[in-house]
């Protein structure tokens, strides 16, 4: 079997088309590094039951980010300073069990979104900011990505020094007391890795959506594996092929960019649903 020489050639120029532009480099750039810390994390989000706290971290960061336009400077840093106030004041509030953690996380996270929508309302009055809600990945500055660059370096050497921690407080915490380490400190290390991963993944798929890069790669992992390290891997690689799909997508679409990598993600999720069904089916004849 030969390959058209023509077609193959149309094909590389339909792939390299959106590379004729800087800005659509980074943008793909940027996408890159927020699905490799989203998806980092995402197995570990999943199992221990924290979606709550990456979806109100999302939404907390919206009033930092419209401070953060007032004033002229990069909305990484102000949607920075606004989700680690969130988790510091979740952590104040539940201390010593004087708020059950998912209290305080409701609390702050609808005070901080309204707070936001308020400022939003008059810092922002006549223009279009939908981006912030839905996200641009082809409005990301060079200081933007080198920003994201060095947090994503944090998160995933982070993870990979404190891999065993992690486990240990994730699925034995008796155990983890026993031998030394702190369940409440790895907790709260593991939020403010979070609290990262989100404020990157922002700039890529918007406030309301950035939830859906932080679990769904880890929930479709999860459907095909057990093996942590497995989930892991396929994390990252549904994320960096939703990624990759949905920038094409918004490029020659002219859709949203957090709308399609999120649509593809879910896509993604979908057929793993449907091959677990098929390998459970198929277990099942086996034993019968």
């Amino acid at each position: 079997m030969t390959s058209d020489p023509g077609v193959v050639s149309q094909i590389w120029q339909w792939l390299a088309e959106p590379f004729l532009f800087s800005f659509v480099a980074r943008g793909l750039g940027a996408g890159i590094l927020a699905a490799l810390a989203c998806a980092v994390l995402s197995a570990f989000v999943v199992w221990r039951g924290m979606a709550f706290m990456g979806d109100a971290v999302a939404h907390a960061v919206l009033p930092g980010i419209v401070l953060a336009y007032a004033l002229g400077i990069s909305l990484f840093w102000g949607a920075l300073g606004a989700a680690l106030l969130a988790v510091v004041g979740i952590g104040v509030l539940s201390r010593d069990g004087r708020l059950k953690e998912d209290t305080a996380i409701g609390v702050l996270f609808s005070g901080f979104f309204a707070l936001g929508i308020i400022m939003l309302s008059r810092v922002t009055a006549g223009q279009d900011l939908s981006h912030i809600l839905f996200g641009n990945i082809l409005g990301v500055s060079q200081g933007d990505l080198i920003a994201m660059a060095i947090v994503v370096v944090l998160v995933v050497t982070a993870v990979a020094a404190f891999f065993k921690e992690i486990l240990v407080t994730s699925f034995d915490p008796a155990h983890a007391v026993a031998i030394g380490l702190s369940p409440s400190l790895i907790r709260y290390g593991l939020l403010l890795l979070v609290a990262l991963t989100t404020v990157v993944a922002i700039q890529t798929v918007g406030v309301v959506l950035v939830l859906a890069l932080l679990v769904t790669p880890g929930a479709a992992a999860s459907l095909l594996s057990k093996g942590l390290g497995r989930i892991i891997a396929l994390s990252v690689g549904f994320a960096l092929a939703a990624t990759v799909v949905g920038f094409y997508a918004s490029y020659y679409a002219d859709i949203p960019s957090g709308a399609s990598v999120v649509v593809v993600l879910s896509l993604e999720f979908l057929l793993a649903f449907l091959i677990s069904i098929l390998r459970n089916r198929g277990r099942k004849r086996k034993m019968e």
